[in-house]
């Protein structure tokens, strides 16, 4: 089988590693078949689709909608890449899973419209599939309405003209959404649980998602959460597109 490649921009290494360990938890992928790219520590260069059965992007504290003048310069660099990236990706229909800072990028890329208003406080919440997610084959098996985790300053405010919506939630209308056939975007953490959650929280407690004070609450909560659908997304994306 034909590896699949993990994009990832979290300059933590304990929070990188932690999401490299979800991924490959949750898409029951042996080490040697997710291979894992840092894009804050080095460019992505050509990505040559052909030697991979598909593509991850995890999550991050880069936001799409902040203004230019705020970005650094390792931001800018990422996101041109995966810009670029993506102009492949979208021809071929290649498979791709999202998650998270992935919503964004493929909404600036599909000329949707991505915003602040839509954020979420970190924490779990009720997603609710569409009758199009009900029937999509990466939701196969899970329930049409299932607890994930967020925690996101930007989402997509209205969906490109290209986008299937997938699912929603009660503060966040746009949670998933499905480009052509194959590419797959999510507004939660389908890798995430509260182990991963509590790692997170320790690390992002000063950038602005929550009072500092009240981490220790979050990860309480996180752990009270019994949360296990959400993983499936990421075994059924494998079992649907690995390729010898």
């Amino acid at each position: 089988m034909r590896p699949f490649l993990l994009i990832q921009s979290r300059p933590e290494d304990e929070t990188s590693n932690d999401e490299y360990r979800a991924f490959l938890k949750y898409s029951e992928l042996p080490n040697d078949k997710l291979v894992r790219h840092r894009g804050e520590q080095a460019s992505l260069g050509w990505i040559d689709l052909s030697d991979y059965s598909g593509i991850f992007i995890g999550g991050g504290p880069f936001n799409m909608s902040d203004p230019e003048v705020k970005k650094s310069d390792v931001q800018k660099r990422f996101e041109k890449e995966i810009m670029t990236l993506l102009d492949q990706v979208v021809a071929k229909d290649y498979p791709m899973l999202a998650a998270c800072y992935g919503i964004g990028v493929v909404t600036r890329h599909q000329e949707g419209v991505l915003s602040t208003k839509y954020g979420e406080d970190v924490g779990g919440v009720d997603i609710s599939m569409t009758v199009e997610g009900a029937k999509d084959k990466i939701l196969n098996g899970l329930s049409n309405s299932f607890r994930a985790f967020v925690g996101h300053k930007e989402a997509c405010e209205e969906l490109p003209i290209s986008a299937c919506l997938l699912a929603s939630s009660e503060a966040c209308p746009v949670q998933m959404y499905r480009v052509k056939n194959n590419i797959y975007v999510t507004q939660f953490h389908p890798e995430l649980d509260s182990n991963g959650l509590e790692v997170r929280i320790n690390t992002y407690k000063h950038h602005g998602y929550f009072a500092p004070e009240e981490a220790e609450e979050l990860i309480a909560k996180g752990h009270a959460e019994s949360i296990s659908e959400p993983g499936k997304i990421l075994a059924n994306f494998v079992k649907i597109y690995a390729k010898s």
